[in-house]
């Protein structure tokens, strides 16, 4: 069941959406080459605490992973494309590091993710003398375009199919291969919620867009393959060629506006 958000709902999920951000940036900035994946889990273990949210991942137990899930974060790295369940592993310069998360604050869930080259100057993509960073670079940037161009077409009176498209559109002129199987979702007093939005659809199919809806868009793929493999945990998403994998997301709010991003920091 989809329920439509009122525009006082939707003002407590951006509070939601805007520790979300921060978090997220402040992991992205400190994942330096010679960090432990795991101290990025405690530190978002603490500013989970310190802030008074809930987190979205732990205990989480759906029939795709092999759960529960004990962290509170998604540390994805290099052919890790989804779902990476954090484990010891110093960072190395050039490594593709995914980083998703997701709180609830007083009922309300925000959910967003970016991926980073670990090591690259911060002010480009790309840094120089970074392992593979141009292809890392385009791999990212190919993503967030992606998400801006579905974030665009979620307009009220439009179709879900439309967002679908788009997306699928921007990772196809790139090069990239598409996998359905995993994409963005509804969400609201719960993180995983309908509808589901895939990476690629057909223009004027689907859901009707109404002021209200509220869904996370999660563009993703790999540089290879669009074939996937569960890790050793139980949890982690692998490419199946063993290339690198990027992932983007945002939640969004539709308005009679149109589409507005609740995951962004102040």
């Amino acid at each position: 069941m989809i329920e439509l958000k009122t525009p006082a709902e939707i003002e407590k999920m951006a509070v939601t959406g805007r520790f979300v951000a921060h978090t997220l940036r402040t992991l992205a900035e400190r994942a330096e080459p010679g960090v432990d994946v795991m101290d990025l889990e405690h530190e978002a273990r603490r500013m989970v605490k310190a802030r008074g949210a809930e987190s979205c991942y732990w205990d989480y137990a759906p029939a795709f992973g092999s759960g529960p899930f004990r962290n509170v974060i998604c540390l994805s790295v290099n052919d890790a494309a989804l779902h990476g369940k954090p484990r010891p592993h110093v960072l190395a310069l050039g490594d593709l590091l995914s980083l998703d998360f997701a709180v609830s604050i007083d009922g309300w869930v925000a959910d967003a993710a970016v991926s980073v080259v670990v090591g690259a100057d911060a002010g480009s993509p790309a840094g120089a003398g970074v392992p593979d960073a141009d292809a890392s670079a385009a791999l990212i940037a190919s993503t967030r375009d992606a998400l801006d161009a579905g974030i665009a077409a979620a307009v009220p009176g439009g179709r879900l199919g439309d967002v679908s498209a788009a997306i699928g559109a921007v990772g196809r002129s790139r090069g990239y291969r598409i996998n359905t199987d995993f994409g963005g979702h509804g969400l609201g007093r719960t993180m995983h919620g309908e509808p589901h939005v895939p990476n690629q659809g057909r223009a004027g199919k689907g859901l009707k867009i109404q002021p209200g809806l509220t869904i996370a868009i999660e563009p993703w793929w790999g540089m290879g393959t669009d074939e996937l493999a569960v890790d050793g945990d139980g949890w982690t998403l692998r490419m199946a060629d063993g290339k690198k994998a990027a992932h983007t997301e945002h939640t969004i709010a539709v308005t009679e506006d149109g589409p507005r991003i609740l995951t962004l920091a102040e």
